[in-house]
């Protein structure tokens, strides 16, 4: 059973939380497969798409049987009846855009882990109270690195994760590795349109290796 401190380490250790949507289950399946031969062993489904709740429990199912180390995590829930519906679905972490306190119970009295969205310090202190594992910094292309530095004092212990903005470039990586992130998100910049509309999965277990590897020169 994933639980919140197993979510947790998964992210941390692995220090990238990849994460996409596709209206198409079987080319989803296929995303998370590439990824997960390349190394990766924690990501995000985003519930951006009509389809989302029925390819969530296709893929929990498939993962299930094929890659059960893997932490798939749910993105994008706003609202409690959205968390219930995916935590129904086998949601093993919720990552939300917004700061929402029914959502992060909801997700505590499960024993999940729950990452809520934040971008003002307010912001920030309420989800911190709420005991948020992780918080995320979002869009992190607006606040920026040097956001993360000054910030993070004022909450010491809480883990932050920038999600927009960061490249697979090794001066960008560095300096929100350096800023104190505990890991970066990275949705269309690692998996991108073109991969996904073309089924490039070599490129992507490419791209995806060499993003695993940039974490760990420059964390």
């Amino acid at each position: 059973m994933k639980t919140r401190e197993s979510s947790l380490k998964a992210i941390t250790e692995q220090g990238l939380l990849p994460l996409f949507f596709y209206e198409d289950a079987e080319v989803s399946l296929e995303i998370i497969r590439t990824l997960y031969k390349s190394g990766v062993r924690v990501l995000e489904y985003t519930n951006r798409g009509f389809a989302a709740l029925a390819n969530f429990r296709f893929l929990i199912d498939a993962i299930g049987i094929e890659m059960k180390d893997l932490h798939l995590g749910i993105g994008t829930i706003k609202n409690t009846e959205e968390a219930n519906d995916f935590i129904k679905a086998g949601a093993h972490f919720i990552v939300c855009p917004v700061v929402d306190a029914e959502v992060g119970k909801l997700a505590h009295d499960a024993g999940l882990l729950w990452i809520p969205g934040c971008f003002t310090p307010t912001e920030i202190n309420i989800a911190h109270q709420l005991n948020a594992g992780i918080i995320k910094l979002f869009p992190a292309n607006v606040l920026g690195p040097v956001y993360v530095s000054s910030v993070k004092e004022v909450f010491p212990g809480q883990l932050f994760i920038p999600t927009g903005g960061v490249e697979i470039e090794e001066e960008n990586m560095t300096k929100w590795f350096k800023s104190g992130v505990c890991a970066v998100g990275m949705g269309s910049k690692l998996i991108s349109k073109e991969i996904l509309e073309k089924r490039d999965y070599n490129e992507l277990a490419i791209r995806t290796k060499k993003t695993i590897e940039m974490v760990k020169a420059t964390r």
